[in-house]
């Protein structure tokens, strides 16, 4: 694109589109903006409207975003450009996204004339599964096959995190409140902020979204900072191949996820909250919608929430296909309305996040966990799973198994009784936590799913993936696919990663066409304690873990096992 070219004027369609999002022009001709701060930050949504206007991000378009809300042309384009699903060239309307990652492959997605390859869309308990986008004055998304395999633990009493799942009505609020909804966010009011954080801390409940850090911790952290506003960012940009575990909490029980930022904010003294979700999932969209919509109208988000004198309200936020934005900073780079580059830490976001201010951030499943904190207390929580792993842990489970979807065991169950709930095919090896994660070998399979287990063995619980190769699977295929994803979905930012994705990928293609030198194996192991150690972000810090782990523990490429 010729930067020369933004002054183009834009569609009537695509201004429509762009002043929905920034505010159009007074009868006087004064821009009216949608809030208060600085405009950059609506620079993503107003390109992803246009788009779902005309199918595509045009010059005239960018130009028109890039003028309403005064950001350098330049910079407009650079953020346009990052995002895989803005499409620069003129394309069809109606476009079909086909997954072509690990789940899918396994299930034997192929590509139709006209699709595009997609990563992973996060249905892999319907692989294979694809995602259609239309664009024109009513854009929709649907995801494909539209429906899945039920809850397969549906009914079981020793459900917590999933116990509405299949029985409440996610678009009703009544609904919710019949089957205890807001009961512990009433609860809350009446402990008081700083009673719910000791009830955090006393359950040793640690993050669910790959990292584990105490939960209790971080909030300490924002509630005493002294500069004011606090923001609450739920990280909901869920891209890890294989995990589908926050998509059905969002749709399924939305306004479980909205009480819980509520109490967050309220522990932590936010006054106000992001929810990042990735644009992948347009059901989850629509449910958290109208789960907010509802809670507004009735007091459950606002000013007064439930007549406390607390205010404190929530923004949903969509992402473009970026998977370095569950990266936390990245993820508060593309809200700022900037490429979604990881910052350099420290400083941490408890004391300098969004927009500079202190910020919480914290996983959908994470969030999910407070409810039942609040309501039996911390103590009575920390009872279920170990002492290091304290409550229950969902896990995605798909690839060959009989029973794929979102499971919920409590910490300490092994690895072997999940593949039995799942019934499991007997498999030549397992992927624990996605492809930042690693392989384990049938000869783990009593390893138990805790954090410090796992650790202890290499492998990682990162965010609940569990997916099954059997006999019949090609783990050379796999392992390739995982570095051409890694070397996709690198940012670019640091050369360590930018670099070593590329040079990992050329020689495990190398390698699995008999052409490798006698070192290959040691430039991947180079490779791998570079990425690790001077990566700046965990991409490429783990963008290794599973192939080294599918080379030593596995054979694979001729490793040693």
């Amino acid at each position: 694109m010729d930067l020369r070219l933004l002054a183009a004027e834009p569609t009537t369609a695509e201004r429509e589109a762009i002043d929905a999002v920034v505010g159009a022009d007074d009868a006087n001709g004064n821009r009216v903006a949608r809030v208060e701060r600085g405009r950059r930050h609506l620079l993503l949504p107003a390109l992803r409207a246009a788009q779902r206007r005309t199918g595509w991000v045009s010059e005239g378009a960018l130009g028109y975003a890039s003028r309403r809300l005064e950001v350098p042309p330049a910079d407009a384009y650079g953020v346009a450009s990052f995002y895989a699903l803005l499409a620069l060239e003129e394309r069809p309307p109606d476009v079909l996204h086909v997954c072509t990652d690990l789940s899918c492959r396994l299930a034997g997605a192929e590509l139709s004339d006209g699709a595009h390859p997609s990563p992973c869309l996060g249905l892999c308990e319907r692989a294979p599964a694809s995602l259609r986008t239309i664009a024109g004055d009513e854009p929709r998304e649907l995801q494909l096959p539209e429906a899945g395999p039920p809850l397969p633990q549906l009914g079981d009493p020793g459900l917590r995190l999933l116990r509405r799942i299949g029985v409440a009505d996610p678009e009703s609020l009544d609904s919710y409140r019949a089957h205890h909804g807001y009961a512990a966010l009433r609860r809350a009011l009446e402990l008081g902020p700083s009673a719910v954080l000791r009830e955090v801390v006393e359950s040793r409940l640690l993050g669910r979204g790959g990292a584990a850090f105490p939960t209790g911790v971080k909030w300490e952290a924002v509630a005493k900072q002294p500069a004011r506003p606090h923001f609450l960012v739920c990280n909901a940009d869920e891209s890890e191949p294989g995990t589908f575990k926050d998509r059905v909490l969002m749709e399924d029980d939305p306004f479980a996820l909205v009480e819980a930022m509520t109490i967050a904010a309220y522990a932590t003294g936010c006054e106000r909250g992001f929810l990042y979700v990735r644009a992948e999932y347009p059901l989850a969209h629509a449910r958290i919608e109208n789960a907010l919509a509802q809670a507004r109208a009735r007091g459950f988000l606002g000013d007064d929430v439930m007549g406390s004198g607390f205010s404190f309200g929530v923004e949903l936020r969509i992402g473009a296909g970026a998977y370095v934005c569950g990266e936390e900073t990245a993820l508060f780079q593309s809200i700022e309305g900037y490429r979604g580059e990881p910052r350099n830490k420290p400083p941490f976001p408890v004391e300098v996040g969004l927009f500079g201010m202190p910020t919480v951030v914290n996983n959908v499943e994470t969030l999910f966990n407070v409810l039942d904190i609040v309501n039996g207390g911390g103590a009575a929580y920390a009872e279920t799973g170990t002492d290091d792993s304290t409550g229950t842990r969902l896990f995605c489970v798909s690839g060959h198994v009989g029973r794929p979807g979102l499971y919920e065991v409590p910490f300490g169950t092994t690895l072997r009784e999940l593949l039995d709930l799942a019934h499991a095919r007997p498999p030549k090896a397992v992927l624990l936590g996605g492809a930042a994660g690693a392989f384990v070998a049938p000869d783990q399979l009593d390893l138990p799913l805790t954090f410090e287990a796992t650790r202890e063995a290499g492998v990682t619980l990162g965010s609940g993936v569990v997916i099954v190769y059997d006999e019949s699977a090609d783990l050379v295929d796999a392992v390739l696919r995982i570095a051409e994803f890694f070397r996709d979905e690198s940012c670019g930012q640091c050369v360590p990663c930018r670099v070593g994705t590329v040079r990992q990928e050329e020689a495990l293609r190398r390698l699995a066409a008999g052409r490798g030198h006698g070192d290959e194996l040691e430039v991947l192991a180079d490779l791998t304690e570079v990425m690790r150690d001077a990566s700046i972000c965990g991409l490429g810090q783990t963008a290794s873990s599973a192939i080294e782990s599918a080379i030593g523990r596995l054979g694979a490429f001729g490793g040693v096992a």
